[in-house]
């Protein structure tokens, strides 16, 4: 499929996907989200991607948030459907089977943050800013900022930047562990990949599995979660990839991982 604001490279088993609206600081406007709903569908069923990287064209912008010139037509009904629709795309960030490693290049505000969020690690440029600016405009976070800000940082923390829309660097980011990392600029994509590259060495049942149970458990409580990650344990030693990890472990060589 083409992509008008997509970029889709896939490479040594690293697919990247680069939001490509520049003059529009890369905002998520509804055409950009059907093509990112698409391209991760594209992904999902794609045997040679591995590893997903999620970043944003130019040094400047991740993504700057959702386009306010396309919101403020928009009635009720319409944000609504708008909302939900995002929701979908980003959760569906969440269930993709293959890891996605955000390398936040820029702003990361709005509807950018809450689209960092939904990856599985985040790595940020030492000029990369975030924010939740939404009360800014006289509205609330639309695409999960109330939710998922609250479980990666912690509920006060989270309140404090909805409710003041203040805009944080990266290397706050990182201290209150809304990002893995912070590198320089011109090393961002190298350490995405970088990361990416190690974890393409794991058995890919295992990745798509344990990144499943490590999202759905955070909302269970421990016991319950627990139960989970119990099931998915004894599912494991039923796949390929469970018996040669196993057997090159003993006989002392790298596994020859084939995910099934």
């Amino acid at each position: 499929m083409a992509y008008g604001n997509l970029i889709l490279d896939v490479s040594e088993r690293i697919a990247t996907v680069t939001i490509n609206r520049p003059k529009m600081l890369n905002a998520l406007n509804s055409a950009t989200m059907r093509e990112l709903d698409a391209v991760l569908s594209e992904i999902a069923g794609r045997p040679d991607a591995g590893v997903v990287l999620l970043t944003g064209t130019g040094e400047k912008a991740f993504v700057a948030g959702a386009d306010v010139s396309e919101m403020r037509g928009f009635t009720p009904l319409q944000v609504l459907e708008f909302s939900r629709f995002g929701h979908g795309v980003l959760e569906k960030i969440e269930r993709l089977p293959q890891p996605v490693i955000g390398a936040i290049n820029g702003f990361a505000l709005g509807g950018g943050c809450e689209l960092a969020m939904a990856c599985d690690i985040l790595v940020a440029s030492d000029n990369a800013k975030f924010a939740q600016p939404e009360v800014n405009l006289g509205i609330i976070p639309g695409w999960g900022g109330t939710q998922r800000l609250s479980r990666l940082v912690g509920r006060n923390i989270a309140k404090e930047l909805v409710l003041t829309g203040e805009m944080i660097s990266a290397q706050r980011a990182f201290e209150i562990g809304l990002v893995n990392r912070v590198v320089p600029q011109a090393g961002l994509m190298e350490t995405a990949r970088e990361i990416a590259r190690k974890i393409l060495e794991k058995g890919p049942v295992a990745l798509g599995i344990a990144k499943s149970v490590m999202n759905r458990g955070i909302d269970l409580d421990l016991e319950a979660a627990c139960a989970l990650e119990a099931k998915a344990f004894a599912v494991m030693f039923s796949t390929e990839d469970c018996a040669e990890g196993m057997t090159a472990f003993l006989e002392k060589r790298k596994a020859a991982f084939r995910g099934r």
